[in-house]
C-alpha cells in the first residue's frame, strides 16, 4: 500500500558503498523516529550530499581548526576556486572543535552570508551546506552565532530548488532546540507562513513536504508551544494543508506522511485542538486509520507502517475525547474503525506492545460514549479476539478490560452476548491477576454481566468462582474487598446453594 520514500538525512557519516550507505541511513532513521514515538524529542537532522558515497577521511581536531582558519582566509578573495574552498569548509565544519573555531573568526559568519545571498548559484548552495552543517553542532553557542543568516533561509524557502529548499528547511529545524533566542527571532520574522506559503507551493514534492514536517514539528515540541506557536500555527493554513498530506494515495510516500502526523499530534495534544475538530481532523485521521488496518490486515504491513501508525492513533484518540457524542458517528465517518483499530491491536502485542497500547487506548475511546460502536465490536465478531488478549500485560490488558466494560455498561443484551463469547470463564483466570487494577476492573465487569440474567451467575459459580471471591474478600483491602464481598452476599452466595442442593438431589 505504502511506498517508503527515500530516506535522505541522518545525524552522522558513513563509510561504504552506495548500498551500504542508503541502509545506514534508513536504520539511522527508523531509531530516530522509533526514539521520538516513544519520547516526545526534538532532534537534529543532517541533509547528505547525493554524491557522498566515497569514504571520508576524519580529520584531527587541530588539522580542523586550522583548516577552517585557512580556508575562510582564502573565501575572502574572489576567484573561481571559490566554490572550491567552500566546499572544502563545509566538509572540515563536520567537526565539533571546527565548528567552535568557526564562530570565533571574527566576521566569518558576515563572509558566509554574503556568499549566502551572492549572484553565484552554487556558491549560494555551498553557502547553505556551511550552515547546515553549523546547525548540527552539539555545542548550543553555534546555533545563536547563525542568527544572522536565518531571514535569508526563511526568504529561500519560497525559491525553485529542491536540494536547495531542503537544506533551508533542516537548518532551520536543527536550530531551534539549542536556543530560545534563534526560535524567538524566527517566529518574529514569521517563520509559520513561511512554512505555510512552502507546503502549499510544494504539496507535491515529497521531500520538500517531510522537511517541512520535521521543522514545523521541532517548532511545536517547544516549551513554551502552546502560547506561542501552536495558536499560530491553528490560525494559518498549516492545519489543513498537514491533513491534506494524510491520504491513502500510495504514490504519496510513507516519510512525508509520518512527519505531518507528528505535528498534527502536537496540536492534537493542544487546548485549542477544538479547531481541529471543526477542519475534519478526526475524519481524516480515521480514514487513514481505517485504510492502514486495511493494510495490515491483507499482509501489506510495510516497512516503517508503524512509524505512521504511532501519531495517527495519538490524534484519534486524542480527538474522540473531546468530540461531542451526538456528532461522534459523523465525526469519525465509519463504524468499522474499530474493526481496523482491532487488526492493529492484534498486530503488535509482541513486537510493539506501545503501539498495541494506543490502538488498545484509542478504542476505549470509541466505545466510551458510543453504543454504536459497542454493537459493531459484537456485530463484527470482534470480541473473542479482544478476550484473548487479557492474559497479555504492559497495560494492553487492563485497556482491553476497560472496552469490554465499556461493552457491558450499554446494553444489558451486550451482557448477555459477552458471557455468550466466553467472558465470565476469562474473568475466572483475571480475578487470580496479581494486577490490582485488573482484578478490580474484572469485578467491575463481572459485576454487569451477573446483573444481566441469572445464568451468568449460575455458570461463575459452577466455574468455581465463589472461592475466587472469597480469596479476595480475605486478602484484599479497599475496593476489591468491597466489591467481592457485595457480589457474594447480594448476588452468588444463595445461587451457589441452589446449585449444591441441584447436586445432591
Amino acid at each position: 500500500m505504502w511506498r517508503l520514500n527515500r530516506v535522505r538525512h541522518k545525524a552522522g557519516r558513513q563509510v561504504g558503498s552506495s548500498e551500504e550507505v542508503r541502509l545506514k541511513r534508513r536504520e539511522h532513521e527508523r531509531a530516530l523516529r522509533q526514539a521520538r514515538r516513544d519520547r516526545q524529542l526534538v532532534s537534529k537532522r543532517l541533509l547528505l550530499n547525493e554524491d557522498e558515497e566515497q569514504p571520508e577521511v576524519i580529520m584531527d581536531t587541530m588539522s580542523g581548526e586550522q583548516d577552517v582558519v585557512s580556508l575562510l582566509h582564502k573565501l575572502q578573495h574572489s576567484g573561481p576556486e571559490r566554490e572550491t574552498h567552500l566546499r572544502a569548509l563545509s566538509n572540515a565544519l563536520r567537526g565539533p572543535s571546527a565548528q567552535l573555531s568557526f564562530i570565533k573568526q571574527e566576521n566569518s559568519m558576515h563572509l558566509l552570508v554574503s556568499l549566502l545571498t551572492g549572484s553565484n548559484a552554487q556558491c549560494r548552495l555551498h553557502a547553505v551546506r556551511c550552515l547546515h552543517e553549523l546547525s548540527h553542532s552539539p555545542h548550543t553557542n553555534v546555533a545563536p552565532a547563525c542568527l544572522p543568516a536565518t531571514p535569508y533561509l526563511l526568504t529561500y524557502l519560497s525559491g525553485q530548488s529542491t536540494k536547495f529548499t531542503e537544506l533551508c528547511l533542516y537548518t532551520l529545524g536543527n536550530l531551534f532546540p539549542d536556543s530560545d533566542i534563534v526560535k524567538e527571532q524566527l517566529l518574529a520574522q514569521g517563520i509559520i507562513p513561511a512554512l505555510a506559503n512552502c507546503l502549499e507551493n510544494q504539496r507535491h514534492n515529497l521531500s520538500v513536504v517531510e522537511a517541512v514536517g520535521f521543522t514545523l514539528s521541532q517548532l511545536l515540541q517547544a516549551k513554551d508551544a502552546a502560547e506561542k506557536i501552536i495558536p499560530q500555527v491553528l490560525a494559518s493554513s498549516l492545519p489543513s494543508q498537514l491533513l491534506s498530506v494524510l491520504t491513502p494515495d500510495p504514490n504519496f510516500g510513507l516519510a512525508p506522511a509520518i512527519e505531518c502526523a507528528w505535528c498534527l499530534h502536537y496540536l492534537a495534544c493542544s487546548e485549542d485542538n477544538r479547531e481541529l475538530l471543526a477542519r475534519g481532523a478526526l475524519l481524516q485521521c480515521s480514514s487513514l486509520l481505517l485504510s492502514l488496518g486495511d493494510a495490515v490486515a491483507e499482509g501489506k504491513k510495510e516497512e516503517g507502517m508503524e512509524l505512521l501508525v504511532c501519531p495517527v492513533l495519538r490524534c484519534v484518540g486524542n480527538l474522540l475525547s473531546l468530540c461531542p457524542v451526538d456528532s461522534l458517528s459523523t465525526q469519525v465517518g465509519d463504524v468499522r474503525l474499530v474493526a481496523a483499530v482491532c487488526v492493529l491491536l492484534q498486530a503488535y502485542p509482541h513486537t510493539q506492545p506501545a503501539l498495541a497500547r494506543e490502538s488498545a487506548w484509542v478504542l476505549n475511546n470509541l466505545t466510551a460514549a458510543s453504543s454504536d460502536f459497542c454493537s459493531a465490536l459484537l456485530s463484527l465478531n470482534l470480541v473473542p479476539g479482544l478476550i484473548q488478549l487479557l492474559p497479555f500485560s504492559q497495560g494492553i490488558n487492563t485497556m482491553v478490560l476497560r472496552v469490554l466494560a465499556n461493552i457491558a455498561h450499554k446494553k444489558k443484551e451486550f451482557c448477555v452476548q459477552l458471557a455468550q463469547l466466553g467472558l465470565v470463564s476469562t474473568l475466572c483466570a483475571t480475578l487470580k491477576m496479581a494486577d490490582q487494577e485488573m482484578v478490580t476492573l474484572s469485578l467491575e465487569v463481572l459485576f454487569l454481566l451477573v446483573l444481566s440474567t441469572q445464568q451468568v451467575a449460575d455458570e461463575f459459580v459452577r466455574l468455581g468462582g465463589v472461592s475466587l471471591l472469597e480469596a479476595i474478600q480475605y486478602n484484599s483491602e479497599g475496593e476489591m474487598r468491597r466489591r467481592a464481598a457485595y457480589l457474594l452476599e447480594h448476588h452468588l452466595l444463595t445461587h451457589s446453594s441452589d446449585l449444591t442442593v441441584d447436586n445432591v438431589l
